[in-house]
């Protein structure tokens, strides 16, 4: 009997072991995948091609160029004696011929000559020649036996009083009250005066001022495109009219638009004038009458190409007979070794020297120093590096 109950006991195990064995998954087999019920599509409803075509178009984007990044230029005071340098390479040649000649032991009238043909050749003009003359030897018999120290210190005494030390060489560009100041811009073709218009302004920006530029000079479009490109890099306004114009008008409308903007100084470019056309000369005359009816015209400068030498002071004489020069711009003076243009002008005029361009660049325009000029001309060490400012 035990027996029996033994057999049946291994015979349940047996089954459950075999049943157990057959449920569990073989190794290495993967388990069977999960199916998950496939996602539910929302109908879409069917597009008419017909609506489509009569849909209105997306408009295409316009695309803004860029603003134009806007330049911060360096103040204008200094830059004639940062400049230094450039302007001794061209107008050493003076001071240091007129140095040696009166470092000389003996000093007789022949060397005197050469002291007025070294003048004279630098377009000091005769009359300027030859009180300077005059005044060297005067000079000259008061120091008697003269050390070189002595020769630099009289000789730069001297020019500073030739160059005109004293004069007032103040740019009037501060806004009245109710309006700006204004300035005309005159001179011939080929001087540089569009530039220097350009270059002006981005000196007064420089100084904290706010500017408007007015294209007067109707009779040539590059004229105004190029007072536009000059306006846009210091983010100064432009006001031009069509080509050929009235520039009587331009130049009022640009006073205007001047005054309503509150802005510091209106800038009035105007075309590059031939001094023998009476006709034109008369319209530049028209122009400053028709701007002084908004109020008077501030500053009057008269751009000159200083390599012109003598030429320019017969155009100065005509430009000073149609309006009233208050201030002359000697443009190109760092290329010429002709510096005593500026004593010259100066001379015939009666009005100063305001402003000199010493190159290419856009700030190498600089409000003139006759302390930096003449110390370029005797070529003084130590005043400072040239720089583009």
């Amino acid at each position: 009997m035990e027996f029996v109950v033994l057999g049946i006991v291994l015979t349940v195990v047996f089954v459950v072991a075999l049943v157990t064995l057959l449920r569990t998954p073989t190794r290495g087999e993967p388990p069977a995948p999960t199916l998950e019920a496939p996602p539910v599509v929302a109908e879409t409803p069917a597009v008419d091609v017909a609506e489509l075509d009569a849909a209105e178009p997306m408009p295409t984007p316009v695309l803004e160029p860029p603003a134009p990044t806007l330049e911060r230029p360096p103040p204008s005071a200094g830059r004639l004696v940062r400049l230094r340098s450039r302007l001794a390479r061209s107008q050493g040649t003076l001071g240091r011929g007129l140095l040696s000649l009166l470092s000389r032991d003996t000093i007789d009238d022949d060397t005197w000559d050469e002291v007025e043909d070294t003048l004279l050749a630098a377009d000091v003009g005769v009359a300027a020649t030859r009180q300077l003359t005059d005044n060297l030897r005067t000079q000259v018999k008061i120091l008697g036996a003269r050390t070189p120290e002595q020769v630099r210190t009289m000789l730069r005494d001297q020019l500073l009083v030739a160059v005109g030390a004293d004069l007032d060489r103040t740019l009037h560009t501060v806004a009245h009250d109710d309006r700006p100041a204004v300035v005309l811009m005159v001179g011939v073709n080929g001087t540089g005066k569009t530039t220097t218009c350009g270059k002006l302004a981005r000196a007064l920006v420089g100084d904290g001022r706010t500017v408007l530029l007015g294209a007067a000079d109707t009779f040539r479009a590059a004229a105004a495109d190029q007072l536009q490109t000059w306006g846009e890099r210091v983010g100064a306004e432009v006001v031009r009219g069509p080509e050929e114009a009235d520039p009587a008008s331009v130049a009022f409308d640009a006073v205007r638009r001047g005054t309503d903007a509150k802005v510091d100084t209106v800038l009035l470019d105007t075309a590059g004038r031939l001094h023998t056309k009476q006709g034109l000369m008369d319209e530049l005359g028209k122009v400053k009458r028709v701007v002084e009816r908004q109020g008077p015209v501030d500053e009057v400068l008269l751009v000159l190409d200083a390599t012109t030498g003598q030429n320019g002071l017969v155009q100065a004489r005509v430009f000073a007979e149609v309006v009233d020069v208050s201030g002359i711009v000697l443009t190109k003076l760092d290329g010429t070794a002709k510096g005593g243009i500026v004593i010259a002008v100066q001379r015939e005029l009666g009005v100063p020297v305001k402003l000199v361009g010493l190159g290419e660049g856009p700030d190498d325009l600089a409000p003139f120093e006759p302390d930096a000029f003449v110390d370029a001309l005797l070529d003084e060490p130590g005043l400072g590096d040239e720089t583009s400012s």
